[in-house]
């Protein structure tokens, strides 16, 4: 997928990000896109926003599974700045002082094995990201977080647990199910700052 998406277009969604948010903050208005930007747009994936300060998380909202990008990408971004409810929502003042990410997912494959134990083997810290379900919870963590926080794959595995509010060894139970998933991050360098593809 990463060769389908080009650093132009990795540009694109991240200022566009920024774009949708500015507005909706500063004027509570959500903003159109013209024919050029939804064309480019106008592809299916998996999307995440995630706003930052410093190297501090202030937002971070997304779907797992496909959707056209050019619908997903305004709901996601306003949803990270104003509705994630770990935060207050983001203020006007804030804006130059926040860094804007993008993430476009590829769809979650399910991670099968024997053994439960063997799970770590099967993923990869540094590429994978990770979803984890067992009745009605279930959590996601995407791939740069336990590169941010430098968990090995058995950490990662206990971290998305408890994301989605289950003990931390629920991975080695075999009613839980987990699917990993692949992301293509875009970042600013800095706030307002050159937006890179950043490697894990």
């Amino acid at each position: 997928m990463s060769k389908y998406i080009t650093d132009r277009d990795g540009q694109l969604l991240v200022s566009t990000a920024r774009k949708i948010v500015a507005e909706y903050v500063t004027r509570g208005k959500r903003i159109t896109f013209g024919k050029d930007i939804e064309s480019k747009l106008s592809f299916d994936a998996g999307i995440f926003v995630t706003l930052s300060t410093k190297n501090d998380l202030r937002g971070c909202i997304g779907f797992p599974l496909p959707r056209k990008i050019s619908d997903a990408l305004p709901e996601v971004a306003i949803a990270a700045a104003t509705e994630d409810p770990r935060f207050s929502p983001v203020d006007s003042s804030e804006l130059d002082s926040i860094t804007f990410e993008v993430t476009i997912l590829t769809p979650p494959k399910e991670i099968t094995v024997d053994d439960n134990s063997a799970l770590p083997k099967k993923i990869k810290v540094g590429r994978d990201g990770l979803i984890i379900k067992q009745g009605h919870n279930s959590g996601l963590l995407l791939p740069q977080v336990p590169v941010e926080c430098g968990w090995n794959e058995q950490e990662f595995l206990a971290h998305t647990c408890q994301k989605a509010g289950l003990p931390s060894d629920c991975w080695m139970q075999k009613q839980t199910k987990i699917y990993s998933f692949e992301g293509i991050i875009f970042k600013e360098e800095k706030p307002n700052g050159k937006i890179i593809r950043e490697e894990l």
